[in-house]
Parts: C-alpha cells; sequence; structure tokens
C-alpha cells in the first residue's frame, strides 16, 4: 500500500490549495518543497530593515478573492488567520507630466469621472464592465473551468443555442482583439487609455497581444469588484493559513525537501525519490512546476520525457518576459505630488499605451526598457502592520524586465548580456529617479532599498525561470487548451497517475489557485 494518496511537489498557490482540498475529504496528502519555506511566491520577509515587512514577489490577492478555491476555503483559512486588507482605490495611473487618474469600486462614481474627462469615455466604460458582468457565467467557465469536459462542452452549444453561430463567433472575434485596439477605440481620452494600458503587462502579454482587450475588460471588472487586497501581515500568512488548514485536516508538510525525481513503474507514478536518496510511494504524484522541471528534471531517466511530443513541446515552449523588483523602507509618509493618490493600491507609473508597447517591447528584444512601466505598491497604507509607526513601505514591480538580457535600450548600462549586481543596481537608479520625480523629498526619505533582478527571482525560485512570474508566455497560441503544450489535456501528462498543475497549466497564471482547484475536484475532493 502507498505511504499517501497524494505527493504534491512545490507550494505555491495551486499546490497549497490542491493539498488543503484534498487533505479535507480524508485523502493522506504530503506537499514536498526544496526550499526553506512553503508558498512558492507569496514570501514575506524583512529584507530591508527589521520591522518592515515586504512581499518579496506576489502582494495583491483579487484573483484569490473572486476565486472558486477561495470560495471553498475561505473561512477555514480565515480561521487560521488569512484577513484581507481593502482600499477603495485599487489602482491609478500617474503620467510623467504628474497628472493621474484614480479608479474607485464605485462604478457610478467611474463613470461620472470618465465622462469628465471625455464625453461617452465614463459610458463606454459602464458598458464594457457591465458586459463581463452579463457574460460572468460563461466567460469566467472558460478562463477557470475545465475546458476539456462535458460542462463546457455543453457551455459552448448553450452558447451557439443563445447567441447563433454567427453571435458566438462575432463575440469570439471581439474577445480576441488586442488591448490597443479596444482603448484606442473605445475611449477618446488618453489618461483612460493610460490607466489601463499596463495592466496588459500583468496578465503577461502586451498591448499589441490576441485576447489583450478581453483581459483588459476581466481586469477593470475584477478591480472595481473586489478591489486590489493584500494580506494583513503580507503573503506570506497566505501560507502559513494554508499550512495550518492543512496540518489540522491531517494533511503534512515538509520544507527543505528536494525532490529530484518521480519514480515510475509500467506507465504509472508510484511516488517519488528525494535528493538525499529517500524514497515516498504515493497513488498520485501532484507536480507545481515549470514544464522543464517536470521533463528535464523529474521524469528525465523516462521514456515519456525522451517522445517525440514532450521534446517538442519543451523546444517550442517559451517564457515570457521577467519581473524585476525594488522595494523601500521610507521615514515618514509618501508625499506624492499629484494630490488623491495617497490611498491607492496600486499605482502605474506610464505615459500611455505608447510608452507600454515601447518598454515591454524592448524588454521582449532582450534590453532594458530606457523608460519602464512601474508598479508601485503601498501595502502599508491598506495595512498599517507592515511596518513601524511613522514609516512606510513602497513595493515596486517591473514587468517588463528582459529575461534574456542583451543590452540598454538607452545605451547607459553596460550589460556584457549578464544580470550583475552592478546592472541590477544600475537598472534600480533608472527606476528610483522616475519614481522621485513624483515625490516630494524622496532621496532623503529613503532608509534602505532592496532589488531584485530576474536572475535574483530565479535563484529564489527555480520555477520562475529567467524570472518570468507567469510560468511561460501567456500567448493565445500558448494559453488555453494549448497551456502548457499544442497537445495538453487538462491537468494530465503522459504518465497515468502524474499530473501537472501550476501556472504552466491551465488556467495560468496568478493568485487564482485554479489548476490546483480543478485538479482537486477532479481527484474527489
Amino acid at each position: 500500500m502507498a505511504q499517501y494518496d497524494h505527493i504534491i511537489v512545490g507550494s505555491g498557490i495551486n499546490a497549497l490549495v490542491a493539498a488543503a482540498m484534498l487533505s479535507a475529504k480524508g485523502n493522506r496528502v504530503l506537499v514536498l518543497e526544496r526550499a526553506d519555506r512553503f508558498g512558492g511566491c507569496m514570501r514575506t520577509d524583512e529584507i530591508t530593515l527589521p520591522g518592515f515587512h515586504h512581499d518579496v514577489m506576489a502582494a495583491t490577492f483579487v484573483l484569490f478573492l473572486t476565486s472558486p478555491a477561495h470560495a471553498a476555503l475561505g473561512a477555514d483559512l480565515a480561521r487560521h488567520g488569512l484577513e484581507f486588507c481593502h482600499t477603495p482605490h485599487p489602482t491609478a495611473v500617474l503620467r510623467p507630466d504628474g497628472s493621474s487618474l484614480v479608479l474607485s469600486t464605485d462604478r457610478a462614481a467611474n463613470i461620472k469621472a470618465f465622462n469628465a474627462l471625455a464625453p461617452g469615455d465614463g459610458d463606454r466604460h459602464g458598458a464594457d464592465v457591465g458586459a463581463i458582468e452579463a457574460d460572468a457565467p460563461f466567460l469566467f467557465a472558460l478562463l477557470g473551468g475545465e475546458l476539456w469536459s462535458w460542462p463546457t462542452a455543453k457551455l459552448l452549444a448553450g452558447q451557439a443555442w443563445k447567441r447563433g453561430l454567427k453571435g458566438l463567433a462575432a463575440w469570439v472575434g471581439q474577445s480576441l482583439r488586442p488591448m490597443r485596439a479596444w482603448l484606442e477605440t473605445s475611449y477618446a481620452s488618453p489618461m483612460i487609455q493610460a490607466l489601463w494600458a499596463p495592466w496588459a503587462l500583468h496578465t503577461g502579454l502586451t498591448t499589441e497581444s490576441a485576447y489583450g482587450a478581453q483581459m483588459g475588460k476581466v481586469i477593470a471588472f475584477a478591480l472595481e469588484a473586489a478591489g486590489a487586497p493584500v494580506v494583513k501581515g503580507g503573503s506570506g500568512q497566505a501560507a502559513a493559513a494554508f499550512k495550518a488548514l492543512i496540518e489540522e485536516k491531517g494533511g503534512e508538510l515538509r520544507a527543505g525537501a528536494d525532490v529530484d525525481e518521480v519514480l515510475t513503474r509500467n506507465g504509472r507514478a508510484t511516488g517519488v525519490r528525494l535528493a538525499d536518496g529517500t524514497e515516498i510511494t504515493a497513488s498520485n504524484v501532484i507536480c507545481s512546476v515549470a514544464p522543464g522541471q517536470l521533463y528535464g528534471r523529474l521524469l528525465r531517466n523516462t521514456p515519456v520525457a525522451k517522445s517525440d511530443d514532450v521534446q517538442t513541446g519543451l523546444r517550442e515552449f517559451r517564457h515570457g518576459r521577467g519581473d524585476f523588483q525594488l522595494h523601500y523602507a521610507i521615514d515618514g509618509p509618501i508625499r506624492w505630488k499629484t494630490k488623491g493618490l495617497d490611498d491607492v493600491a496600486l499605482i502605474h507609473l506610464a505615459d500611455g499605451i505608447d510608452s507600454v508597447s515601447k518598454s515591454s517591447n524592448e524588454a521582449e528584444r532582450g534590453m532594458l526598457p530606457a523608460a519602464p512601466t512601474i508598479c508601485v505598491g503601498q501595502p502599508h497604507r491598506l495595512d498599517p502592520s507592515r511596518c513601524p509607526e511613522g514609516k512606510s513601505i513602497l513595493w515596486l514591480q517591473i514587468p517588463d524586465a528582459p529575461r534574456v538580457l542583451k543590452g540598454d535600450a538607452a545605451g547607459e548600462i553596460a550589460t556584457d548580456g549578464v544580470w550583475t549586481d552592478a546592472v541590477r543596481e544600475a537598472f534600480a537608479d533608472r527606476i528610483e529617479a522616475i519614481l522621485a520625480s513624483h515625490i516630494e523629498g524622496f532621496g532623503d526619505s529613503v532608509l534602505a532599498r532592496k532589488a531584485y533582478s530576474p536572475a535574483d527571482l530565479e535563484a529564489l525560485n527555480v520555477n520562475l525561470v529567467g524570472g518570468d512570474p507567469y510560468g511561460g508566455s501567456c500567448a493565445l497560441d500558448q494559453f488555453f487548451i494549448w497551456r502548457p503544450f499544442a497537445g495538453s489535456t487538462n491537468n494530465a501528462t503522459a504518465v497515468a497517475n502524474l499530473h501537472h498543475i501550476g501556472a504552466s497549466t491551465h488556467p495560468g497564471p496568478g493568485l487564482g489557485g485554479g489548476s490546483g482547484f480543478l485538479l482537486a475536484k477532479r481527484l474527489g475532493a
């Protein structure tokens, strides 16, 4: 008899969701994590100064708060200390000239503000988010449901009946539009275009990518409906709540347990071997890892890993842009030169569609962007416990850093094609100069800063290949039923009882826990 019903390799959000749901049904569950802590990208540390608690990677939990996983587990996680902090101002854009636009969680207020910028733009916003709301059962089933399933087939058939085949085709065609096409044809105000354009980068796309328009509308709907919440005490507290829940239900978790190989016999997974030689058996093995880790390492000695289909899939699989993180401990409040930004959760520093397009294009070509698109979080404004009284924290994410470094678009930083400490700090200086231009007395208020290059992020988590936080490019040909490979079917692999979850599988990246939830339901949770 196997020692466990389910061994789960990795402990990111999808792994923890699956472990919590399966252990709640009485299954014998073991989570194995090679790092010294659980949570994957949910990691909170005092990386600048004592008393300043920074989310090193993931920070905003709107996808989890609105997910089926939270609906199933939220009450139990709350018992174990998971608490969300909110603001009525989830996002804003701040342009180089100091002009800004703040989004509210009040749709009527947004419509009024947008109409004041350009007559009709507010009404267009109301129509766009209203359409997402109306289509929510269909749309969110596609974005987060089991794609290869009878329920999805019946859902599509129902939509064809409701809309007619031509109507359904028209809906799909509209959904495939890039974000640039949506914004430039829908909104006359450059400010509104600038508000939404940077969000393309948070979906692993660009303003020119197919399906960007639909993702932009979904984000607009989600931010307006649920805000941009953070976890009280830091994202690491979410991992701690999951750990407590899993253990309460009888599950086990081991940190510092590096799985070196998935054991197979007669085409079936039978367990794992750790790097120290320990073998553990299980009826099912669930791997929450990038494709290269699964097939290039964990299955390296199997015929499946050497098959033409897998080798072709690995060769054609593309990772996306890298991520760059910059964190500050600040003495005193953040004194924005532009009024109205004090309580905004996430502020994008960007000029508009063209600036976002330019910076992401430079990053995709391996260049340090001359003017990167910068996302600024102010977690202490939502959660004062993050830092000492009278102090502040800034969390900066640059979602258009080059994964493979080839040079500097501005011609100022010598890179030699390597993310060295010197390159990292020089790029951080460029970002800081942009940030400082918007904050009164910024230089004098900085107590400490800590930067992470894409290479640093991969060193923290091997699944962040080249600092890619999205588990692979989210371009349409590598999404939905084609994620991670063209022949993928749900979370199955060619090895029986071996399942693949995580950001590299449908429904993709983010903190929704979708693939872990779907697999757990399929396995009887």
